[in-house]
């Protein structure tokens, strides 16, 4: 599921909980991502993600998605932090929050998320949540990323 280096195109998950990663990984996967890179929690994923940026050799993810305390404005913070890093403006950035309620979803596309998904509880709604984070990424690649 590490992908981070390798030059072929990933997907990041920036999630504080392994059993949540655990799941969203198995669920993209299962709707044909690429590889997924877990980074568990803000400090790895910030140390992560500004060392990809800085090296101009190095395959950025194709998607970011961050997911972090539900309770709390990590992922809105995370992602203002992404935003303001070197060549931050280049990330496709994906939050998950716990409901796409106008406020807290504008809030956050306000903050630098190019998208919002909801983190959905029953297992179904989850699948298909998982298939349009995956979607989403699939139309926002660029030509060179899949070789043409």
């Amino acid at each position: 599921m590490d992908a981070i280096g390798t030059g072929q195109p990933f997907m990041a998950l920036v999630d504080d909980d392994s059993h949540s990663a655990r799941l969203m990984i198995r669920m993209l996967l299962a709707h044909g991502a690429p590889s997924v890179s877990w980074l568990n929690g803000e400090a790895l994923a910030t140390a992560e993600i500004q060392r990809l940026l800085d090296d101009d050799l190095a395959t950025i993810p194709g998607l970011v998605i961050v997911d972090l305390k539900a309770s709390s404005s990590a992922t809105m913070d995370f992602i203002v932090k992404l935003r303001a890093a070197r060549d931050g403006h280049s990330l496709l950035i994906a939050a998950i929050a716990p409901s796409l309620e106008r406020e807290p979803r504008e809030a956050l596309l306000s903050a630098g998320a190019d998208a919002v998904f909801e983190r959905h509880a029953d297992i179904n709604s989850y699948r298909r949540e998982a298939a349009a984070i995956v979607s989403f990424w699939v139309r926002n690649q660029h030509l060179d990323a899949v070789g043409t």
